[in-house]
């Protein structure tokens, strides 16, 4: 009968209901997840989540059970008068307005608690990075190491990292889920954020992104995280410190300790060759060109991020718009790519150190960018392939990206000129590739 209440029905729709929750729990791994415990920003966060979430949850029952009791108990019977008019109860008013203040004070507590811990100084020994938000990609930069890089971001286990987060253009904000944020890149003032990632933590990949819509690129303005150990995150920083390396060569051959040589080399001189201890004269040094680290090339290992971390690898296709000669990559040439790099409009944008080419800073710098994971503010991956394409029309590749279009010929898709002068045709764009992927 219409209108009769069933509890059996109610029951099932109950069943069903929590049946379809736990499922939509049941996914797998989430390698974005903020629920992991890697720093005490994230522990600090998800500790206040689970409080709320327990004592919204014992809310949310009670008024439930109340509300349940209420209908059964003054649900409407055959027969009965005109239920007692509660009006002008000052008792039950005071009581329905006391039982919400007494929980948003419950609630208030563990918050602003919170809210002071995260929001005080870092520790004066943090680590200072630098955080600018561009449209659309990533700079960073580490003022106590000078160090500046793009898209990619290294930090060490067990040590405290303050964010310094400026935004040259329209408002970004940087997040990174399982590690901590997020925090608002604001026009015209610095905000704030540190955390430490746990001292235990093994090395380890994340993705970060921008959390606050800024163009039609928002979803493509990506990073990287490399999370690594002390040891490892010097090595790293030993290897970013060093300028440009051209072309990339083999670490020196190791020599004997105790020798003049031998410190010079481990200090980043020259390696000299001595003569015996018979009486002889030392050999007279040959001149060494600029083609020799001081120390290795140091980034966070191929086969780690291929076999536990294929959440990083980007899966973007190359777009049908435009097309590459391909077969100009197996000729290229990186000296003759330097030789147009250096007459191209690039130098106008990239900064490349140890150069002539390290004038400018509007893109993002090059000095290493061929020891990066990722091109196109973690759009691509790097490889010759992906690179070429991007060079030719940057905006083909990224809707909206302020990279102009490199190929000769094409149509800018932003300012929808054709390229003319200054355009590259696609053997130059090959070396170029070549001269950039030496750039270790």
């Amino acid at each position: 009968m219409v209108g009769t209440f069933r509890p059996r029905r109610l029951a099932s729709a109950a069943l069903l209901g929590a049946l379809a929750l736990g499922l939509a729990a049941c996914g797998g791994e989430y390698p974005n997840s903020t629920f992991n415990h890697t720093t005490d920003f994230n522990a600090d966060i998800d500790a206040l989540w689970d409080k709320l979430l327990f004592w919204g949850t014992v809310v949310f029952i009670g008024v439930e059970v109340a509300l349940v009791y209420t209908i059964f108990r003054f649900r409407q019977r055959a027969g009965a008068g005109k239920p007692k008019q509660v009006h002008g109860n000052t008792a039950l008013e005071i009581t329905w307005t006391a039982i919400p203040a007494v929980i948003l004070i419950f609630i208030a507590i563990p918050t602003v608690r919170t809210i002071f811990k995260t929001q005080a100084k870092a520790a004066p020994d943090a680590l200072q990075v630098e955080v600018i938000g561009h449209q659309w990609w990533w700079e960073f930069k580490y003022p106590q190491l000078g160090i500046t890089t793009a898209n990619e971001l290294y930090l060490p286990n067990g040590r405290t990292v303050s964010f310094q987060l400026k935004t040259i253009d329209v408002l970004h904000s940087f997040w990174i889920p399982q590690l901590g944020g997020k925090r608002d890149l604001i026009t015209n003032r610095t905000n704030y954020l540190w955390f430490t990632p746990n001292a235990d933590l093994p090395s380890s990949a994340w993705n970060g992104f921008c959390a606050e819509f800024c163009g039609p690129s928002h979803a493509n303005m990506r990073f990287r995280v490399f999370t690594v150990t002390p040891q490892e995150f010097e090595q790293w920083a030993a290897h970013q410190k060093q300028n440009a390396i051209f072309p990339a060569a083999a670490p020196a051959p190791a020599l004997p300790t105790g020798t003049a040589a031998a410190s010079g080399a481990a200090a980043g001189g020259t390696p000299v060759v001595l003569a015996s201890n018979t009486g002889a004269q030392p050999a007279t040094p040959a001149p060494v060109a600029d083609v020799q680290p001081a120390v290795p090339v140091w980034t966070f290992p191929k086969e780690k991020v291929e076999g536990e971390f294929k959440h990083i690898i980007p899966t973007a296709k190359l777009p049908t718009t435009i097309s590459f000669d391909e077969s100009l990559l197996a000729q290229a040439d990186a000296e003759r790519g330097r030789d147009k790099y250096s007459k191209s409009t690039c130098i106008g944008c990239h900064a490349i150190g140890g150069t002539p080419f390290n004038m400018a800073n509007i893109g993002p710098n090059l000095t290493h960018v061929g020891s990066r994971y990722t091109i196109g503010a973690g759009l691509y991956p790097n490889d010759a392939k992906h690179l070429a394409y991007w060079i030719k029309s940057a905006g083909h590749m990224k809707p909206g990206s302020l990279m102009p279009t490199m190929g000769k010929g094409l149509t800018d898709p932003v300012r929808k000129n054709v390229v003319n002068v200054g355009g590259l045709t696609d053997a130059d764009i090959a070396d170029i590739v070549a001269y950039l992927q030496a750039l270790k």
